[in-house]
């Protein structure tokens, strides 16, 4: 096998044959500041003197990444010794191609706080902006990203106080396996166990293929031009949120094949990019980059409904502060289309405002025409002959309509190009009205021409960006079959089903989901059953917390723009509001009036807008755990007939209940709502269809896999059945008795802490975290038989596996705390363990729910069958790595909590709060013994220690500067200082730890 120095001098070679200039003189900084001067210089085409460059290394170098990349691309303005500016950039901007391309290794950058060493770095113009790390073939790529992130982490490392703080980019690499991601702040650049992580990419070419070898991916990722303007044109730098985003390889493609089919002027295209693969960011950037074209008078981005223009410009001007005014009314666009203003030269509309601009018929226009003032279609008849983009998003909606047609004709010299997830076809093209009558859309191709880029919904299950689906076909009872569909019974059984099945398909309720109904009467029907069945299941039930349910559908329009813009998209609800509109409106009422107690909030249907936009919100509020922000905030099910079912997009969705007839590319988009990628504990997207549509989704599975093959791609879409995966679970199983049996042990948890080495203990990390895996999978599946349950639980009954759990969590910490260590014996199999704790997290076993438990442990008036042991608490809380930090304090508090019971027999218990209020007070005097003890233990001041404790917990950042103050009573030489402050530190990291309860305190990594 490859040695790491092998890897890296072949890399450099295949630099060097791109023509990259090898630099081994640049080995520390002094050498490597040097040579950014002489660039520099000559960029700039002036000689600095030394105080003169001295001062501009240290106006460039900063601490912020977001701020590094901004001066990395514009040009600066520098104020030389006479007073005089100096202009400058830092690069070439204007062509990244004329650059000066240079290539570093085994840099060492030595600062006072750090002494990191990085393999391979890309330097353009002397400025480090990309660096690679490379890896042995045993060894995950992951490994080297998290090694970055550490490095990162630490305080006074290279990134934050020299030439490093440019570096936009970062790859690292097995040979095999080969990924890239953006510099970042550090709330944007971190590994977090739990749901933030960093957004990591493999390159892949036109078609999608990737290419993740080493040397295939340098010369295809790392020739200088095709890098260059990577960094120039690809990443974007979001305002907003102060963060770099590099665009993906088929947001690249496609963003060049419009701006190709501009320059060529090659008529029209559009664009298949399938839900959930960042539409927003790539048009964006197409309009960016035309809004530099002299050639182009205006790039319009077309949407079709107030709300998604309002979405729209709020990410666009996320991506670029100000980008892109709000058009708020008809007026206001025309003026925005006529004016010669380069701020005006993007914009953002709906095709009704649009539409209504040219429409000589509308009532402005006649008005205009009456007082003898020029009309909307008047005013515009300056751009007629002049070339225009015309961006369309979700083309396959109302745009097919006469809009588009006026649009068009009006426009002779525009370009249209359009943006779907779910093209129309000549299979796809005809629909049923709501009326009976057959409809027919024009396909995608008839009015856009050409395809110009696919990233189909295949390619992005494949590539991890999107998640697979789990399909429930729900199967009846006799009793169901016996009731006719639609019947009041049948409906009773469905909503029975949803909430038994609800608890599974949305992991202990950590995510939500949408029902979708086959008409307004439906939706109300179900949502009066809920009310219904939820009282009875809580009078039958003490144990039982009902769900919050809403439900949203769209009001009678009565001459309300906004109501009949958003109905243009939603052709159930508009022809059911046809019908008995005061019945409908009285409903909706209701539901609003509902929701505003449950919620505190003061909606009307007036105001349906504000209501629609609280119900998103609140869906989205699922993201914050229940400590957080309490449930009685959230939205567990929301009913709908259209709305919601397209364009809607949140992490924390991820089931939908069908009971409406779905097909083809609407069918694909409401099956979307489920599949945004989160972490493991949400391993696809849940479906659970009461109307037996198995045809209807091959269908649409064959429709839209592209160019592959429908039955291969069937396996990509769908996820396992169930008897698949509980096979697997029964071989992982297996596969662990035989490894416990192998190292002379029997398969059960306590003799886990029996395995000799450290070898031993990665390995059965491994193998349990596969059962684990699949004891997820398989909780969430919601069509489980009972013998099928059985058949799991004998496999591994739950009092076993809580136990497996536990001692899998203590084994990880003892791993983990040696990863990165430079210690003798390094075991390689430890390094490349990833434990994901986050799979042995829990939704239910939160903080409140442990309190609850040792309430009713205090109680002595509760039946022993209904309150825990001491042993299958403890075991509990070691099951889950919810308590990872604060397990033992938990153990101890039960302990303090026996001596209480013993010392008052015959007490009435505790209550909750009372527990909550003593654990917390057992806390800080723990944590204050252990402060007292540790200064003892070091010769501290105890006050000093407590302040500089209580000082880190404040800010949640580990100042170093402040531990040398700590130490200077001490008056040690500068070696025994830094021997004390490591030995103090060693003391010190589990408790800082243990009070920030999980969160991080930025720069503690360098002492751990």
């Amino acid at each position: 096998m490859k040695a790491e120095k092998e890897i890296e001098i072949s890399f450099i070679k295949k630099l060097q044959d791109l023509k990259y200039k090898y630099r081994e003189d640049i080995r520390d900084k002094a050498s490597l500041e040097a040579n950014f001067r002489e660039q520099f210089e000559k960029l700039n085409r002036v000689k600095l003197s030394d105080s003169e460059f001295v001062r501009l290394r240290d106006t460039i170098v900063t601490a912020d990444v977001f701020a590094a990349a901004k001066i990395l691309r514009e040009t600066n303005t520098f104020k030389r010794d006479d007073d005089t500016p100096l202009q400058y950039t830092l690069v070439n901007i204007k062509d990244w191609c004329k650059n000066e391309f240079e290539v570093v290794n085994q840099l060492r950058i030595n600062t006072d706080n750090s002494n990191h060493r990085y393999d391979v770095i890309i330097l353009i113009n002397g400025v480090p902006v990309v660096q690679i790390e490379l890896k042995t073939l045993q060894i995950t790529p992951k490994k080297a990203m998290e090694q970055i992130v550490n490095y990162k982490n630490d305080p006074g490392n290279g990134y934050t106080n020299s030439l490093l703080c440019f570096m936009q980019l970062f790859i690292v690499s097995n040979e095999t396996n080969t990924y890239y991601f953006a510099n970042n702040h550090t709330e944007h650049f971190c590994f977090n166990a739990d749901e933030r992580f960093l957004p990591i990419y493999e390159f892949a070419d036109k078609d999608n293929k990737k290419i993740t070898n080493l040397y295939e991916f340098t010369t295809n990722f790392l020739p200088k031009c095709t890098l260059g303007e990577l960094i120039s044109r690809y990443i974007v730098l979001v305002v907003s949120e102060q963060k770099l985003i590099i665009m993906r390889p088929y947001q690249i493609y496609a963003v060049k094949a419009i701006i190709d089919c501009i320059n060529e002027n090659r008529g029209n295209g559009y664009i298949w990019h399938t839900t959930g693969s960042g539409k927003t960011l790539t048009s964006f950037k197409t309009s960016t980059l035309l809004k530099d074209n002299p050639e182009i008078e205006k790039c319009l981005f077309v949407v079709d409904r107030k709300d998604l223009d309002r979405q729209t410009r709020l990410e666009f001007n996320k991506f670029q502060e100000g980008c892109v005014e709000e058009n708020t009314n008809t007026e206001n666009l025309v003026r925005r289309l006529t004016s010669d203003d380069y701020k005006d030269k993007v914009i953002v509309t709906t095709i009704q405002k649009l539409g209504l601009a040219l429409d000589e018929d509308s009532k402005r226009n006649q008005e205009k025409k009456r007082k003898g003032q020029l009309t909307f279609k008047e005013r515009l008849a300056k751009l007629q002959n002049k070339r225009i983009a015309i961006i369309f998003d979700e083309c396959h909606r109302s745009q097919f309509g006469e809009n588009h047609d006026a649009i068009k004709n009006f426009f002779p010299k525009a370009q249209l190009f359009g943006f779907t997830g779910t093209p129309i076809f000549e299979e796809n093209s005809t629909y049923k009205q709501i009326d009976g009558t057959i409809g027919s859309y024009i396909t995608t191709t008839d009015v856009f021409q050409q395809e110009l880029h696919a990233y189909t919904i295949t390619n992005a299950i494949d590539d991890g960006n999107v998640l697979r689906f789990h399909i429930d076909y729900f199967k009846p009872d006799d009793s169901q079959k016996a009731a006719k569909a639609g019947s009041t019974i049948s409906k009773r059984k469905m909503a029975e089903a949803i909430l038994s099945k609800h608890d599974a398909s949305t992991y202990n309720r950590r995510y939500n989901a949408i029902f979708a109904t086959a008409s307004i009467n439906d939706a109300i029907e179900y949502f009066d059953l809920f009310k219904e069945l939820q009282e009875e299941f809580d009078k039958a039930n003490q144990d039982f917390t009902p769900l919050n349910i809403a439900c949203i559908f769209s009001p009678p329009a009565e001459g309300n723009k906004d109501v009949k813009q958003l109905q243009e998209d939603l052709s159930q609800e508009k022809a059911d509001n046809q019908e008995n509109p005061d019945k409908k409106k009285a409903a909706l009422k209701a539901i609003i009036n509902d929701y505003n107690k449950k919620y505190g909030t003061n909606h009307s249907i007036n105001e349906f807008d504000l209501y629609y936009q609280d119900v998103q919100k609140r869906i989205k509020d699922q993201q914050y755990s229940n400590a957080d922000y309490p449930h009685e905030n959230k939205i567990d099910i929301v009913i709908v007939v259209d709305m919601l079912l397209t364009g809607f997009d949140s992490k924390y969705l991820n089931t939908l209940y069908v009971d409406k007839n779905l097909k083809q590319h609407g069918l694909i988009q409401a099956f979307s709502r489920t599949n945004r990628v989160l972490n493991p504990t949400k391993p696809y997207g849940n479906i659970i269809d009461f109307r037996g549509q198995e045809k209807e989704v091959n269908d649409a599975i064959k429709l839209f896999s592209g160019k592959e093959n429908a039955e291969k791609v069937k396996e990509i879409w769908l996820v396992d059945p169930a008897p698949v995966v509980i096979e697997k679970l029964d071989k992982a199983v297996a596969a662990l008795e035989k490894f416990m049996k192998s190292q002379g042990l029997e398969c059960k948890p306590e003799e886990v802490s029996n395995l000799k080495g450290d070898t031993a203990r990665a390995e059965f990390i491994d193998k349990f975290k596969e059962v684990q895996r699949l004891k997820t999978q398989l909780d969430q599946y919601t069509e489980i038989k009972e013998e099928q349950a059985a058949e799991i639980a004998g496999l591994l009954p739950e009092d076993t596996i809580r136990a497996f759990r536990g001692a899998y969590l203590e084994t990880a910490e003892r791993l983990k705390e040696q990863q990165g260590k430079e210690i003798e014996d390094r075991v390689p199999e430890v390094e490349q363990l990833d434990f994901e704790f986050v799979l042995f997290s829990s939704a239910i076993i939160d903080y409140d729910y442990i309190m609850s438990l040792l309430s009713k442990y205090t109680q002595p008036d509760v039946p022993k069958k209904e309150k825990m042991t001491k042993k299958e608490l403890v075991d509990l809380i070691a099951s889950t790595s919810n308590f990872m930090e604060e397990r033992k304090d938990i153990e101890e508090y039960i302990e303090e909590l026996d001596k209480y019971l013993k010392a008052f027999e015959g007490n009435k218990g505790l209550t909750e709060q009372e527990v909550m209020d003593g654990y917390k007070k057992f806390k800080t005097e723990k944590s204050a013994n252990e402060l007292v003890a540790l200064s003892d233990k070091h010769g501290l001041e105890a006050q000093s220690l407590q302040v500089f404790v209580d000082a880190i917990m404040e800010r949640k950042i580990f100042d170093g500067e402040k531990l040398s103050d700590l130490l200077e009573p001490l008056d040690l030489g500068w070696r025994d200082r830094t021997k004390k402050e490591l030995e103090l530190m060693d003391d010190l990291i589990p408790l800082l730890k243990k009070l920030a309860g999980g969160q991080e305190i930025v720069g503690l990594k360098a002492y751990e």
